[in-house]
């Protein structure tokens, strides 16, 4: 179990990542990739991924010898130069500790050592390794988890709002309880105590099943990373459903209304399009919305409805 461990100053200095962090994404992703996490659907998801690195990105998994990551990879930054410029700055001896920590008795890889030394050479490896894992995992979805981070950050918004911090908390993770001061996550592992002190907390969705990690620096705020809602459609650069599941799934009207919305379209437009009515065209498009699909936005009387960065990745569905 993971107990957290609040005062008063804490609770006023929670705070919401406001945007995804591409480094922390990428590290969950990979994590759940080689653990085969989340399901059936995502261990294939991970073996596709894991088949599909580039050689460059074969050095991250120098990094992880035995499955613990050093934690100076644990970083926010708004773009993967930010996320690298911040795991850079690591003292030598962060660096040193951490390594010698994920090691232990075994050799390290001569690269590996040259990071101990800070040989530049080394620290533009990982940099490459990072960015080309970056291109071919999360690249391709980035504007989804950008609009799976944003409504997160709603949702927390308006819980706080309409029912106050700790039943955010809880919502966050459903099972976990936050009394007197402390909140509890059951089944985490390891089991830790962790008190903030009055550094506060930045809470970051990732929307790969890994988590919740705890990154507990001394004198920063902790940051918790939790796994947000179902996760990420899994794909590696394409979609894993077929076409002919999907409109099984969304039935072939609703998938047809979905490519449709590529473009915005009011609802008189969409029932032309998709030759049905305008109420069964606006059914249509209120269900695509209600599952993340698409957006409607309303202007006096008017309607338009388009598809979301979500409905985009899911409408070009192809055969694996």
């Amino acid at each position: 179990m993971l107990r957290i461990h609040f005062t008063a100053a804490d609770i006023v200095r929670i705070r919401f990542a406001p945007r995804p962090a591409p480094l922390q994404e990428l590290h969950a992703a990979l994590t759940t990739a080689v653990a085969r996490r989340g399901g059936p659907l995502f261990a294939q998801w991970g073996g596709r991924v894991l088949r599909s690195l580039p050689a460059a990105a074969g050095a991250l998994a120098d990094l992880v010898p035995a499955g613990r990551p050093p934690s100076f990879l644990d970083v926010l930054g708004d773009t993967m130069a930010d996320g690298f410029g911040k795991i850079r700055t690591a003292g030598p001896g962060v660096v040193r500790s951490e390594l010698e920590r994920v090691y232990g008795s075994m050799a390290a890889p001569r690269w590996i050592r040259g990071l101990h030394a800070g040989d530049e050479t080394a620290w533009r490896t990982l940099h490459r390794a990072q960015q080309a894992a970056y291109e071919t995992v999360l690249a391709p979805v980035w504007p989804v988890v950008q609009d799976l981070h944003r409504a997160e950050f709603t949702r927390y918004a308006l819980t706080v709002a309409e029912h106050g911090v700790a039943a955010a908390l809880t919502a966050l993770a459903p099972g976990s309880r936050f009394h007197e001061g402390v909140w509890r996550w059951p089944g985490a592992a390891p089991a830790r105590d962790v008190c903030l002190y009055g550094r506060g907390l930045v809470l970051l969705p990732t929307f790969h099943p890994e988590g919740p990690l705890l990154q507990d620096v001394p004198g920063r705020s902790a940051v918790l990373t939790y796994p947000a809602g179902p996760g990420l459609p899994p794909t590696a650069g394409r979609a894993v459903v077929q076409v002919e599941a999907l409109a099984a799934v969304l039935g072939r009207t609703r998938l047809d209304a979905l490519r449709l919305l590529a473009e915005p379209h009011t609802t008189t437009s969409l029932a032309r399009a998709l030759r049905v009515s305008n109420a069964t065209a606006s059914s249509h498009a209120a269900a695509l919305r209600s599952a993340g699909l698409a957006t409607t936005t309303r202007t006096g009387r008017s309607v338009t409805h388009r598809r979301t960065a979500l409905g985009t990745l899911v409408a070009g569905a192809g055969p694996p």
